[in-house]
């Protein structure tokens, strides 16, 4: 029986971005979202509140009193109010219930959190490989030069290379052995010293779909790390074998911070002005038509592995999203190709 507290799931459907989440992250957001009323006159938020809400009108109208004193009145099922109400951080208006009215608060990093395990919920898989050649017994630092050699370590100071190599740790492993498992949180990031496996997840009809197979130096892990998500596919070894593996403290500071470049929102617009920089939203082409920075291109996050091989090299691109979170997990895969890329610090919230 549905809990009369929550918000009608058909409803929350109809609301954008919760519209574009999977099914079971939007029954994770679903069974958060209470409903709550609000009396005529009250004050829902006031300009200048940092409250981490995203709020959604449910049944009612209300204000959005500008700093002007202007009123811009909302009224529920309208195609405004599928959108988050004055959805900036601080407030930039007053929001005022102009009747009785129903609102939901959503807490805004859950909501960020599942989009970005949404959108990264593609193969776990790195592809930081120089070459994929097979055959062949290299020696014993091969998947080292391999790493090395790649677009994504290009950028990472030598000290933290060295302090990689210092703190990576040496796993044998056995066929069979299930080194991620759907589901789980992500624990380290790892690279295939020696070995084979494969990549894989249940099928609908429960059989095991097989998405990829992995040998000697190639890498995966780093997407769960990147997003703060469940792991979204199994790694299972198919050889014996050893993985080196990086805990993801480690990565964060190693691999992940140095890989990625922020910038202000003043900033960002004098390297678009100055240097022809070019702005990618990657949040959802709803979520970029309500509210994106004129201009913009629209790359959901889910879409940039398939894109970045397209976008012309030699450009400057600033990434951004709502928070900063979905955004940095865009530059890294960008990065990871050999593209320059920033983010706008704090993201569209925090950018003032």
């Amino acid at each position: 029986m549905a809990d009369a507290n929550l918000v009608d799931r058909t409803l929350l459907k109809t609301f954008v971005p919760p519209s574009a989440l999977n099914t079971e992250n939007f029954h994770e957001l679903a069974g958060k979202a209470m409903i709550e009323d609000v009396p005529q006159g009250r004050t829902i938020f006031k300009a200048g509140d940092n409250d981490r809400k995203t709020i959604y009108l449910v049944e009612g109208e209300i204000d959005l009193v500008m700093p002007t004193g202007q009123k811009l009145p909302l009224k529920s099922g309208t195609e405004p109010a599928r959108h988050p109400i004055g959805n900036q951080q601080p407030r930039r208006h007053t929001a005022v219930a102009r009747t009785a009215c129903k609102i939901t608060r959503i807490d805004s990093d859950l909501l960020d959190i599942l989009l970005t395990w949404d959108q990264m919920s593609g193969i776990e898989v790195g592809e930081i490989t120089s070459s994929d050649q097979e055959g062949g017994e290299g020696g014993e630092d091969d998947w080292m030069t391999r790493i090395l050699q790649s677009k994504a370590f290009m950028q990472v100071p030598a000290a933290n290379i060295q302090a990689m190599f210092m703190r990576i740790q040496e796993h044998a492993v056995k066929a069979g052995d299930v080194i991620i498992k759907q589901g789980d949180d992500g624990d380290f990031y790892y690279i295939i010293k020696h070995g084979k496996c494969k990549v894989t997840r249940p099928s609908k009809s429960g059989s095991e779909l097989i998405l990829a197979s992995l040998g000697d130096g190639d890498a995966f892990g780093e997407e769960a790390l990147l997003s703060e998500a469940k792991r979204n596919a199994n790694i299972i070894m198919t050889t014996d074998g050893v993985l080196m593996r990086l805990a993801k403290a480690d990565f964060n500071q190693l691999l992940k911070e140095p890989m990625l470049n922020w910038a202000t929102r003043k900033q960002a617009d004098d390297l678009v002005a100055k240097e022809g920089a070019v702005w990618v939203d990657v949040r959802l082409e709803s979520e970029h038509q309500a509210n994106g920075i004129p201009g913009s291109m629209n790359v959901p996050l889910f879409m940039l592995r398939m894109k970045a091989d397209s976008l012309p090299a030699g450009k400057k691109y600033i990434l951004y999203c709502d928070t900063g979170r979905r955004s940095s997990a865009g530059a890294f895969l960008l990065s990871e190709r050999g593209h320059q890329v920033l983010c706008l610090k704090g993201g569209l919230n925090g950018s003032g």
